[in-house]
């Protein structure tokens, strides 16, 4: 060890700035500052929380062993959240706050279709990578270089999940509520296609203002027109509960089916036990599996709530990134580490063995490639009843 003395003449300034520079002399730890732009209020909370809390639960293990080391330097991890409200406007102004005022390069985010399409020529133009959640399938593409999709959406898993569906839980005549925006408008077609691909009929479609709360009028239609199943694909979680409890207190006794978007713990709090009992939903989660189960009890420990089934993909979307940086070795150069990124294959992540595909529908790999199941709500809780991929579910 180098012992340092200094004249009595000399500052305490100056000799604090002797000894920075001095060969030898430890730096502080830098800090990587990772965005997210996610609603945190209204019905989307529940989703824009889980995208938030699974980027939160991977700095904290990351700054846990000390931070993020890359090409030879440790660097904390700090999460900066802001709530888009699931508003393209509201996202606008929060990306342009977390781009030019925090000097943000690397975000969890956007959540909504709207708020992704709204921002993309922002976060693009600016080499700012975007882990998102968005449904569009115009949220990714070859001229889109810096966005990733880590969730999958109705495009890649409605067709197996509806197949088994029809065939094994008699669906023939199904209804249909669905936001009025991009999300909405997009997955409504996609399903439209989907059921008559399988022998079933979307008979009833019916559009709404995302905060709306009174879907008697609506339901009352579609009912109708003779519908044995309710497809909720595309609500927020409490905009679904919603649903579910207006339609059992009609006297509605037919299916409902959530082909995509994770939201069961939510469904059932807003609806109650009763009303959810037979739902039949997408998940991305098998509890069964060690590493999901991992990532289940560490979420209940930090948050002390049950956990939204998103949020797993956003743990390992950051923990992809960070992954990205190392072998890129720079936490600056975006688009090295977005080529880095996009290149990783197997990554071992909490929802299990992670690649990317994508390129022949969207003509890019950002699409993760994830494991998914059919479940049925029995006594608040999902009971897998079939195992699927992207060809079929069994």
């Amino acid at each position: 060890m180098v012992t340092y003395k200094f004249p009595a003449t000399i500052s305490l300034a100056c000799a604090l700035m002797a000894l920075a520079l001095a060969p030898g002399a430890a730096s502080a730890q830098e800090t990587l500052k990772l965005g997210t732009l996610v609603t945190l209020s209204g019905p989307g909370a529940a989703w824009g929380l889980a995208m938030k809390n699974g980027a939160e639960l991977a700095a904290d293990e990351v700054n846990a062993k000390g931070g993020l080391e890359v090409d030879g330097k440790k660097y904390k991890i700090e999460i900066v959240a802001y709530d888009d409200k699931y508003q393209a406007n509201e996202a606008v102004t929060v990306a342009n706050r977390l781009i030019f005022e925090d000097k943000v390069k690397y975000m969890i985010g956007p959540m909504g279709s709207a708020p992704a399409a709204a921002v993309q020529p922002i976060t693009e133009k600016n080499g700012v990578i975007t882990i998102m959640m968005a449904f569009t399938p115009k949220a990714l593409g070859a001229d889109k270089p810096y966005s990733f999709r880590v969730v999958a959406t109705t495009i890649e898993i409605s067709q197996p999940q509806i197949n088994w569906l029809v065939k094994n839980k008699d669906i023939k005549v199904v209804g249909g509520l669905f936001p009025n925006d991009e999300t909405g408008q997009s997955i409504s077609e996609d399903l439209k296609n989907s059921y008559k691909l399988a022998g079933a009929d979307l008979a009833a479609v019916e559009l709404f203002e995302r905060d709306r709360v009174d879907f008697i009028p609506l339901l009352t239609r579609m009912f109708a027109k003779g519908i044995d199943a309710i497809e909720l694909d595309g609500n927020s979680p409490v905009t679904a509960g919603l649903i579910v409890k207006q339609a059992r207190e009609l006297g509605f006794t037919g299916k409902i089916i959530r082909t995509a978007g994770p939201a069961t713990v939510d469904i059932v709090n807003v609806a109650g036990q009763e009303a959810a009992e037979g739902m039949l939903v997408h998940t991305p989660l098998n509890p069964e599996r060690a590493s999901t189960k991992a990532y289940m009890d560490s979420y209940q420990a930090k948050y002390k709530s049950a956990m939204n089934g998103f949020s797993p993909s956003f743990y390992d979307g950051a923990n992809m990134l960070f992954e990205a940086m190392r072998r890129a070795e720079t936490v600056t150069d975006s688009k090295k580490i977005a080529a880095e990124m996009g290149a990783l294959k197997s990554f071992e992540g909490a929802l299990g063995t992670l690649n990317w595909t994508g390129e022949k529908r969207y003509g890019i790999n950002h699409q993760l490639d994830l494991p998914f199941y059919v479940a049925e709500v029995k006594n608040g809780a999902e009971v897998i009843i079939a195992t699927c991929t992207v060809e079929k579910c069994e």
